[in-house]
């Protein structure tokens, strides 16, 4: 269903990765977000340039292209030489679209799947990344980058409302603008019987002209993995909140694969805070495959009326949620193959498919 490619040219080496078999998958748990009719939407993949001796003082430059089936990210990374006990610094530029269905999604079939609100994301960032030398526990890094983000239909119009006529930026206009400096932090450790990494993440707005946004945003993520005979038992904690100036799209999506399973992509909510509870029992069924228990569950803290436009209210998400299931982890040197089957507060039940590293 996939190929990949590698291919030298000079010192520049191109890989190349095209898969139609999300496509396949997806169809079978999502409604249609366009109808293009284009061969082009069949196909996810990506491209990657790197070139290791841009100009001869071992320069590194990095050039990748995603395609998904309604979103795609283009990223420039240059980087120049430095020694390992040092911190590294690198300039990127980077370009995304996707459609906005965490916040502005209509949730269907009793909140187990997201339709398109009619909005979508492009997003311009341009900055300097610093990822601090790696101690034996922490590792940090820190970046400045300007940020131009625009909404579109899903005709590519630019639009400053939603379909029931509320703002879709900050500002009122088109487009948001805002100079962010984020600062990444993770500590792991790892035993032979248990394993635990925690993870902070803190966005600064700062507001160099008066109609760039000011904010700050927190997010962490705990997680906790433990051996119980031959089973795995991983558990997670994730939470998150933001202060100050606010656009409807910068609300934390509760909801969907990753989130709250048996929910469609932010069914569940979407808030100024949130707290999302993952819990997954995996146990082997034999070499390659194996079984697993899960429970999910989330909530925005009753945060859901403070977010400009209230979206989550006008489409009834219930601003909290369980979701409980089972399924199967296939294993192969070919890739990971993954089946979720759960089922949601409201009883109804939805079917997850995960595929990666397939050749």
């Amino acid at each position: 269903m996939g190929a990949q490619k590698s291919i030298h040219a000079g010192k520049a080496k191109i890989d190349v990765n095209v898969d139609f078999t999300h496509k396949l998958c997806a169809s079978l748990m999502l409604p249609s977000l366009r109808n293009t009719g284009s061969p082009l939407s069949l196909i996810i993949g990506s491209l990657c340039i790197k070139h290791p001796n841009l100009f001869g003082g071992s320069e590194k430059l990095d050039v990748s292209w995603d395609k998904g089936l309604s979103d795609s990210n283009v990223s420039i990374t240059y980087r120049r030489p430095r020694p390992e006990w040092l911190c590294q610094k690198c300039f990127v530029i980077q370009h995304s679209f996707s459609p906005e269905i965490g916040v502005h999604g209509t949730p269907i079939d009793n909140f187990s799947r997201s339709g398109s609100g009619d909005v979508n994301l492009s997003r311009l960032s341009v900055g300097l990344d610093r990822n601090e030398p790696a101690s034996s526990d922490w590792s940090s890094s820190t970046s400045i980058k300007f940020e131009h983000v625009q909404l579109v239909n899903d005709d590519g119009r630019s639009i400053t409302r939603d379909i029931d006529g509320f703002p879709v930026t900050c500002s009122g206009s088109p487009h948001d603008s805002m100079l962010v400096l984020k600062q990444e932090s993770q500590c792991a450790k790892a035993n032979d019987h248990s394993f635990s990494r925690f993870s902070m993440q803190i966005e600064q707005g700062i507001p160099i002209l008066s109609k760039w946004l000011i904010f700050n945003k927190f997010k962490f993520t705990a997680t906790k993995g433990v051996k119980l005979g031959p089973a795995f038992l991983l558990a997670s904690l994730t939470g998150g909140s933001i202060v100050g100036d606010m656009a409807p799209y910068q609300a934390f999506a509760i909801g969907g694969l990753g989130s709250v399973r048996g929910y469609g992509e932010g069914a569940v909510g979407s808030g100024r805070s949130c707290l999302v509870g993952n819990s997954e029992l995996t146990f082997p069924l034999s070499k390659m495959l194996e079984g697993a228990f899960f429970l999910d569950c989330g909530t925005d803290l009753g945060s859901g009326r403070l977010v400009p436009g209230n979206p989550a209210m006008r489409q009834g998400k219930p601003g909290s949620g369980v979701g409980l299931g089972y399924g199967l982890r296939f294993k192969s040197p070919a890739g990971h193959f993954q089946v979720d089957y759960a089922i949601n507060s409201f009883q109804q039940k939805t079917v997850y498919f995960g595929i990666s590293n397939l050749i």
